[in-house]
């Protein structure tokens, strides 16, 4: 069975999807854009927006009973790979120990203008 997780800490899905599933065990969190969810606005720096991301999806993590230590696998999409470096070192604060598996892409466009999206998934 399938339960829909949504956090009042993290931006509303824009469209017609759902912020994150649970399902088995698995929790599926959507591509989280870096959208303050406060202010609606998307940061400037790819440090600040990786950073936003991470907040996102660490609220939806919580709200499912999850935290970073369950995620097994991560999709980060950049507008521009010459941001990976900036990317990696912050997503390295955050898996620390026994790391996801990931991918990385670069995309011609994200939605809102964003220079980054990151899609997760965390099994208990």
């Amino acid at each position: 069975m399938k339960k829909v997780i949504n956090s009042t800490n993290a931006p509303k899905a824009i469209g017609p999807y759902s912020q994150a599933i649970e399902a088995n065990g698995t929790l599926y969190i959507s591509g989280q854009l870096p959208v303050n969810v406060q202010t609606g606005q998307i940061p400037e720096t790819i440090d600040e927006q990786v950073e936003q991301c991470f907040s996102n999806i660490g609220a939806i993590l919580a709200e499912a009973g999850y935290g970073f230590e369950n995620v097994v696998k991560s999709v980060v999409l950049l507008d521009d790979l010459a941001n990976f470096a900036a990317m990696n070192a912050i997503y390295g604060k955050y898996y620390t120990e026994k790391m996801p598996a990931r991918v990385c892409y670069q995309v011609c466009k994200l939605p809102m203008g964003a220079k980054v999206e990151i899609e997760t998934t965390a099994v208990k």
